[in-house]
């Protein structure tokens, strides 16, 4: 199954007191696919997001989620399609894992609707796709960093949105856990056609699991496209400021960003030179 919604941003400028962070940027996000936004750091991946998921309104221009701006639609309405996960989110003092996830399921429940057979097999299928089952009486706070981590995503995968935006969703987690949770995406996009949607420092994750690349530079879309076109040497020097070579990933066949610093760059061997007599 694949998602319909179309989710855009037109003209749109954002920005914070006196400070602009995004200017005049259109984007169109691939339906049914999953997109990764890059770019270095404070470019406004994460303004871009919020933007995208209406917690912040915009100066000028205006996102569209199937023709209707997002920030006249009511929230509870909005969040029966598009879930979000912030960067860094914050849970209400002592409440359990199984409290957090449950929340998810909030734009479901109607002003006199009960809690229903479905509302608890969500809750299930996300404890049980992000490990966090066993944690489920723990209290949130008790957690390790990449334990909260995955809660959060339980919560976001409870909501059942056929969009998800993930702002850092592998941040505090080790290389496994990374792994896992990309695939976790990954299975939701390929199964049930989410739209997934997802800042990422990671360039090569970003390569390897993202169908559509959007790179950020000075406030604006520097390049957008297939990984291929996107991830190349003359982006990564534009947008971060770094030389680099690329190379097919052997593992998946997608390009594969090697940054060059100052001190491992290999020298040619010269070969031993003949003494003559």
């Amino acid at each position: 199954m694949t998602t319909s919604h179309t989710l855009a941003a037109e003209r749109l400028t954002l920005g914070y007191g006196d400070r602009s962070v995004i200017d005049s940027l259109d984007l169109a996000v691939p339906p049914g696919g999953m997109t990764a936004i890059v770019g270095a750091n404070a470019c406004g991946k994460s303004t871009l997001l919020r933007s995208l998921s209406r917690l912040l309104a915009p100066r000028a221009g205006r996102v569209v989620l199937d023709g209707r701006e997002v920030h006249r639609t009511p929230a509870k309405e909005l969040a029966r399609t598009l879930g979000l996960l912030p960067q860094s989110p914050i849970a209400p003092e002592g409440i359990t894992v199984l409290d957090l996830v449950c929340r998810g399921r909030h734009p479901h429940q109607g002003v006199f609707s009960r809690w229903k057979a479905a509302d608890d097999a969500a809750v299930a299928a996300a404890l049980e796709a992000t490990r966090t089952a066993d944690l489920a009486d723990r209290a949130v706070d008790e957690l390790s960093g990449g334990q909260r981590q995955r809660v959060w995503i339980a919560m976001a995968l409870a909501q059942q949105t056929d969009l998800l935006l993930l702002d850092e969703p592998t941040t505090f987690l080790d290389a496994s856990h990374q792994i896992e949770v990309l695939d976790l995406l990954t299975d939701l996009n390929r199964t049930r056609g989410t739209t997934i949607v997802m800042v990422l420092h990671d360039l090569n994750l970003a390569a390897r699991y993202a169908d559509h690349l959007i790179a950020l530079a000075g406030g604006r879309v520097h390049a957008s496209g297939a990984p291929a076109g996107v991830l190349t040497e003359d982006v990564v020097r534009a947008v971060f400021e770094l030389e680099s070579r690329i190379i097919e990933d052997p593992v998946s066949g997608r390009p594969l960003m090697l940054p060059i610093g100052r001190h491992h760059v290999r020298a040619e061997r010269v070969p031993p030179q003949r003494r003559t007599s």
